[in-house]
């Protein structure tokens, strides 16, 4: 029986793939260095440092201090996916418990997470910056799990990325695709669960 369910935020919560990906281009543009957008979308689902370094960056925290900030000029991009905050409104009124395991940092998770006021739903929210290793690395959310007082058997992690499905597998998870952010079940044929849109999330309820 599922009892805790722990969300990625990128791509699963919030539809942040446009402004991650216009800014990145700016501030490499700006480094002298242009690429497509469709060449940049490894850098969904992983730390933007870790993208950085993919991408040869030098002065790596120069440059994600520029990114972090260019972010912000695209945050109006930036929306809920449709049905999340009911979702997450429901699940609050039920004995589920939730987390948050992202590869933002928290200066990142507050600046666009926090316009939405939904962080009272989750118990426990683990970022990028509160742990040594991130995904696709079990870490993290081996981190919200013991937060959580959760069995492994008992939670489910719902994510986007091929990072987060490796990462709930590595962690003893199931994983839950959420169709909506990743637009593809290719590759993700060792899904638990396959949820075509955020109220399929409630069904979890019922295993």
């Amino acid at each position: 029986m599922i009892k805790y369910i722990i969300f990625d935020v990128d791509g699963t919560i919030l539809d942040t793939e446009s402004a991650i990906l216009k800014s990145l281009q700016q501030v490499l543009k700006e480094e002298g260095r242009e690429y497509q957008s469709e060449d940049l979308k490894f850098a969904l689902g992983i730390p933007g440092k870790e993208t950085l370094r993919r991408l040869n960056v030098q002065d790596i925290e120069r440059v994600h201090m520029k990114w972090s900030k260019a972010e912000l000029a695209f945050l109006k991009e930036v929306q809920l996916f449709k049905d999340i905050k009911e979702v997450l409104h429901t699940l609050s009124e039920s004995p589920l418990r939730t987390g948050i395991v992202t590869s933002k940092t928290r200066q990142e998770l507050m600046d666009g997470f926090e316009l939405f006021e939904i962080s009272s739903y989750f118990e426990s929210i683990i970022c990028a910056t509160d742990t040594v290793k991130h995904k696709p690395h079990p870490e993290p959310l081996l981190v919200c799990l013991e937060e959580l007082e959760a069995e492994k058997d008992e939670a489910i992690y719902i994510g986007d990325s091929i990072y987060d499905l490796q990462c709930a597998h590595s962690a003893g998870v199931k994983f839950a695709l959420a169709f909506w952010g990743a637009k593809k079940i290719e590759g993700f044929e060792s899904a638990d669960f396959i949820l075509k849109e955020p109220m399929d999330i409630l069904d979890l309820l019922k295993n």
